[in-house]
């Protein structure tokens, strides 16, 4: 937006078109919001300066100009402006600087956390969770790097939103799970209880609905939804880790996250294989190679000082 034609708003000195044009484009997005209120606030500043200057000036030019004006062109800037302001004021209002909380749980681990409106989020292991010490008056909006489930209190007022870099998830009050880690291509939402409706963020007017008991996978760029049979993987956030019908490399990468080890596959025939089970994360990687190891024949050299496990 060209600053000439803000001032010359915040002076009341547009013509209708131009008013609606700066309504629209300040509507558009939050980052015209910001430079919107940014400008404001100097544009306050420049007049609180030249106070003295701008009181010497003689009134009568200024009625002049009015007089001349069409009566209408000026109430209808008149409510522009109203409009506008009242905007202003709820953004300045709703978006002051808050301090945000960071939680980071690292390879190995999970933890669990209670948000500031009594939400509570299991987080698994590289996982980064982002939010305010306290919600807005509009929403409840949290980001997430890596898996979370969610048991979202209740509030029709304000929706619960999870920002990932894929998709956002809304709800009002439900039980889901999210798995978007940033240095992956997979993303799963999964629905236990309630509703939740999900948002591309590269292209917002993708949207999926989802029912109980269903989850939402990414699959080249589209999200397929599908019916949960088996809840058992979701299990983790009691330390349990489970595998139906898993590919040999995902199990991996999923040991990977869990115990913090660079685990590097040079046995290739290994990847044919699939793998259903389940071992709890305190048994620890060794025991999980060793499970199985009993459906598929492979061995592994572990170095506990470089962390990284070769599978050969």
């Amino acid at each position: 937006m060209d600053k000439e034609k803000l001032y010359r708003f915040f002076e009341g000195n547009v013509t209708v078109e131009e008013g609606m044009e700066i309504r629209d484009w300040m509507e558009a997005s939050a980052e015209n919001k910001r430079i919107f209120m940014k400008e404001h606030k100097l544009f306050s500043a420049i007049l609180l300066q030249d106070k003295r200057r701008i009181a010497s000036v003689p009134g009568q030019s200024r009625l002049r100009t009015l007089l001349k004006s069409d009566w209408l062109r000026v109430a209808a800037i008149v409510l522009i402006t109203l409009s506008l302001n009242a905007v202003y004021q709820h953004y300045v209002a709703d978006n002051k600087e808050l301090a945000m909380s960071i939680v980071s749980v690292p390879a190995g681990q999970r933890t669990n956390v209670t948000l500031p409106d009594g939400t509570n989020v299991w987080l698994n292991a590289r996982t980064t969770i982002r939010f305010p010490e306290k919600f807005s008056t509009r929403n409840r909006t949290v980001e997430l790097m890596g898996e979370g489930y969610f048991d979202v209190v209740k509030d029709k007022e304000r929706p619960f939103i999870v920002k990932t870099d894929k998709y956002s998830i809304e709800v009002l009050g439900t039980k889901f799970d999210v798995e978007a880690y940033p240095d992956e291509e997979k993303f799963v939402t999964t629905l236990m209880q309630g509703s939740v409706k999900l948002t591309s963020q590269a292209s917002p007017s993708h949207q999926v609905t989802l029912k109980p008991e269903h989850k939402a996978t990414l699959k080249d760029g589209r999200l397929e939804v599908s019916k949960v049979t088996d809840f058992n993987p979701y299990r983790w956030k009691e330390g349990l880790i489970s595998f139906k019908d898993e590919p040999f490399l995902t199990i991996m990468k999923d040991l990977e996250k869990y115990y913090g080890f660079k685990i590097i596959i040079n046995n290739q025939d290994v990847l044919k294989y699939s793998y259903t089970g389940s071992f709890r994360q305190t048994d620890g990687v060794d025991y999980a190679l060793r499970v199985l190891q009993n459906d598929i024949s492979f061995s592994y050299k572990k170095d506990n000082e470089t962390q990284i496990i070769h599978i050969n």
